[in-house]
């Protein structure tokens, strides 16, 4: 008698059993590749403009708005701007940028900048007031670089 071989290993090619789980682990990772480049490029967060440069400030210290109390700020502040700064243009006028924000800082109080609620308040009002001083400057954001209250 013939022996009779096992058809259910014949009918089935090698290495399908491994080629699906692979498949799936290829396709997820790829997914999560485009969906995490789809979230940074600039443009498509809907998050506002885009900042295209930034200005770096010298650091400012000043005397803060309370009566009854001595209180100081030292913070370094970068703006970033809606437009490349170009090597053949006008420098940014610094002591204009400057001046407006002292005039903000100046008349910011202690119990407000020690909340986070304050600190955010405090770049709105500054990016307002750029804004408006110096609209050709295009100031889009307030980054604080560093911040300390001393009482």
């Amino acid at each position: 008698m013939p022996t009779q071989k096992n058809t259910k290993d014949e009918t089935r090619p090698r290495g399908t059993g491994i080629v699906f789980p692979v498949l799936a682990v290829v396709l997820v990772a790829a997914g999560a590749w485009l969906w995490s480049t789809r979230r940074t490029e600039p443009g498509l967060s809907g998050a506002g403009p885009q900042v295209r440069s930034t200005l770096h400030l010298e650091t400012f210290v000043l005397n803060l708005a309370d009566p009854g109390q001595r209180s100081y700020l030292r913070v370094g502040v970068d703006l970033g701007l809606g437009r490349e700064m170009g090597k053949g243009e006008n420098a940014p006028p610094v002591a204009e940028v400057r001046d407006t924000i002292l005039g903000v800082l100046a008349q910011a109080r202690v119990d407000e900048l020690l909340t986070a609620e304050g600190k955010a308040k405090l770049k709105e009002d500054l990016l307002h007031a750029l804004q408006e001083r110096l609209p050709g400057l295009a100031v889009e954001e307030v980054y604080f670089t560093e911040f300390l209250i001393q009482r």
